[in-house]
């Protein structure tokens, strides 16, 4: 046998009984255990995207987090101890914002009932004001919270004068409703309610334009569609009642205007200062004395402006 030969496959042998070797060392090493305890963890509620104050909560807004155990506050919600999710949400309306991933807190949450609660459902910036409402002039009862409704302001505009003559105006539109008596969240198949208060969100310009608006006639609300809102109110101011004409080319204002003043002096009457009939003079009475005064006339006077002269 060739001597290069021999010596290349000792050279091999000794390379594969190295390996071998290394590979008994690698495997006979013991492996490090270890011993560190899993840290435990639960769920709780978190905010699943930013959501504002005055937001009812809802399945969307909202979603189970796993929080390690040490790091739970008192106030979080863990599903530990309200597992059912529907009634944690249930008339829960956001006080302070919520950003996406923040943990959610009884105190961050005021629910239907509880003391400030319609003051957390009004959105920042507006203003909640109650209009009288019956069945009739609310869509039958059919008008829910959070619905949006247009108001509509209808008045006699004919001055009392005459046939009776009524206008109809739309003064505000897509105004949102936040409650109706004292139901401020439509309940479970609820498909009507009849109160008679609704309170609607507004601006405060357009509250107090309501407020006049009461004031002259009255108020009702039109259903507006579902999908027909912009998501803000508007307004559209009314024109103060125009002055009816009381007939004869005239208005009645202008009949009092052109009256001849009538004047009453000494119990006599007079029109534009001139005597309509001489005093009668008492026989036997002497000048300046009370029986010479004359007894008031009991002629009616005409419409117009009346004085009374004195001496």
């Amino acid at each position: 046998m060739n001597i290069k030969r021999i010596g290349i496959l000792a050279i091999a042998a000794i390379a594969a009984g190295a390996a071998a070797m290394l590979v008994r060392s690698t495997l006979s090493t013991p492996t490090v255990a270890n011993n560190q305890p899993a840290v435990p963890m639960v769920e709780i509620l978190v905010a699943a995207q930013d959501v504002n104050a005055g937001r009812v909560l809802d399945a969307t807004s909202v979603r189970w987090q796993i929080w390690p155990e040490k790091a739970i506050m008192p106030n979080y919600i863990s599903r530990k101890s309200q597992p059912d999710l529907a009634k944690v949400i249930s008339g829960a309306v956001v006080r302070t914002p919520l950003s996406a991933g923040q943990p959610v807190t009884e105190a961050s949450l005021v629910r239907a009932g509880a003391i400030g609660f319609m003051a957390a459902t009004v959105t920042p910036g507006m203003r909640a004001i109650g209009v009288p409402v019956n069945a009739e002039a609310s869509a039958g009862g059919f008008i829910l919270p959070n619905d949006r409704v247009d108001v509509v302001l209808t008045r006699d505009v004919s001055a009392g004068s005459g046939p009776k003559n009524f206008q109809s105006v739309t003064i505000l539109s897509d105004v949102r409703v936040l409650a109706v008596d004292q139901t401020a969240h439509q309940g479970k198949d609820q498909e009507s309610v009849v109160g008679k208060t609704a309170t609607l969100e507004l601006t405060e310009d357009q509250s107090e334009l309501l407020a006049r608006a009461q004031q002259t006639g009255v108020l009702s609300l039109t259903l507006r569609s579902i999908g027909d809102s912009s998501g803000m109110p508007t307004a559209k101011d009314f024109a103060p009642a125009p002055r009816v004409s009381s007939g004869g080319g005239g208005s009645r204002s202008r009949a009092v205007e052109q009256a001849p003043l009538v004047v009453y002096r000494y119990g006599v009457r007079r029109e534009n200062g001139s005597s309509s009939s001489p005093p009668p003079a008492a026989a036997g009475a002497g000048e300046g004395s009370p029986e010479s005064a004359p007894q008031p006339s009991t002629q009616q006077p005409a419409q117009g402006a009346v004085a009374l002269e004195t001496p």
